[in-house]
C-alpha cells in the first residue's frame, strides 16, 4: 500500500469539513476529491460525504477502510453512544417481534456486523450456537471478552458470506449493517447462500421520505448513512429467494434530537 501523506490528508479533510459547514458545497466537494486523491482507500469516508452532499452517484457501499476505521475508533465508547445517547434498541425489537411471531429457538445464528455483541447478547438464550462477524478488530475484541459467541471473525460481511463454507445457519441477523451498504443484492444473496431452507433473516434498515428518495432505491442521507426505500428492500428480498414474514416501521435511533425512520424486516428463505 502506498504511504499516505498524513499531514496533507488532515489539511484537506479539515478544509473540506469547514467548507461543508460553511455551506460552500462546490468547494467542499473539490476538497473531498483532494482527500480521495491522497487516500484512495478512503479511510475518512470522503466518497460517502460527497454523496451525502448530493453530488455524484451514491457508491454501492461505504468504503471498507472507512467503516473499519470508524468502528475501530469508537469501539470503546460504542455502546454508550449508541444505546445511551442515540436510543438504539433494534436488537430488543428483533427479539420482541420474533417472540410475538413464535419464531425460534434456533440452532445456529450468524450475527453480521456483530459489533460489541448487542444483538448476540439479546438473543443468546434463543440460540444454541452464535457466530459473529465484524470488520472492526477492536469491536470483535470487546465482543470476545463478553463470551457470548462460539465463533468470531474479523471480516467484511459480503466477503465472509461469499467465502464461508461452514454449515448453514437457521438465523441470520444484520441489525446495523444496511446503513453502510447501498446495493443490497450481495448481502441478501450471500445470506441466502449461508442459510438452511426456511431459515430466518432479521435486519434493520434506515429510510427517508419518498420526496427525498425521489424514486431512488437508495441514497446517502445527511448523516453519511445509506437510506433504502421499502420497495427496493422488498424487491431485492424476493429476487434472492426470501419471503417477507413482517416489515415494521421503526425509529432506528435518534440523531440530533430527531428520530431516524427505518424498517425492521423479518424474512424467511423459501424452499
Amino acid at each position: 500500500m502506498a504511504k499516505i501523506d498524513e499531514d496533507a490528508l488532515a489539511e484537506a479533510y479539515n478544509r473540506a469539513l469547514a467548507l461543508e459547514k460553511a455551506g460552500d458545497i462546490d468547494a467542499a466537494v473539490k476538497a473531498y476529491e483532494e482527500v480521495l486523491a491522497i487516500d484512495p482507500e478512503d479511510h475518512g469516508g470522503a466518497s460517502v460525504r460527497i454523496a451525502s452532499l448530493g453530488r455524484g452517484e451514491a457508491p454501492p457501499k461505504a468504503p471498507d477502510a472507512y467503516v473499519e476505521t470508524l468502528f475501530d475508533q469508537h469501539a470503546e465508547a460504542f455502546e454508550d453512544i449508541l444505546v445511551e445517547q442515540l436510543g438504539y434498541a433494534v436488537p430488543v425489537m428483533v427479539r420482541q417481534r420474533m417472540q410475538a411471531l413464535g419464531l425460534g429457538p434456533f440452532k445456529r445464528m450468524l450475527d453480521l456486523g456483530c459489533g460489541t455483541g448487542l444483538t448476540g447478547g439479546t438473543l443468546r438464550d434463543m440460540v444454541d450456537d452464535i457466530t459473529g462477524i465484524d470488520i472492526s478488530e477492536n469491536m470483535v475484541e470487546i465482543a470476545h471478552e463478553k463470551d457470548l459467541y462460539e465463533t468470531l471473525y474479523v471480516a467484511e460481511v459480503e466477503d465472509f458470506l461469499e467465502d464461508n463454507d461452514d454449515e448453514p445457519f437457521d438465523l441470520v441477523t444484520a441489525t446495523d449493517v444496511l446503513p453502510y451498504l447501498g446495493a443490497l443484492e450481495p448481502l441478501f444473496f450471500g445470506a441466502a447462500e449461508n442459510m438452511v431452507e426456511g431459515g430466518i433473516f432479521a435486519f434493520s434498515s434506515e429510510t427517508l421520505p419518498a420526496d427525498i428518495l425521489a424514486g431512488r432505491p437508495y441514497m446517502v442521507g445527511p448523516h453519511q448513512r445509506f437510506a433504502h426505500s421499502e420497495a427496493y428492500v422488498r424487491e431485492r428480498l424476493a429476487a434472492t429467494g426470501f419471503e417477507i414474514v413482517e416489515i415494521s416501521e421503526i425509529n432506528v435511533r435518534m440523531q440530533d434530537g430527531n428520530p431516524t425512520p427505518g424498517h425492521l424486516v423479518i424474512a424467511r428463505l423459501k424452499g
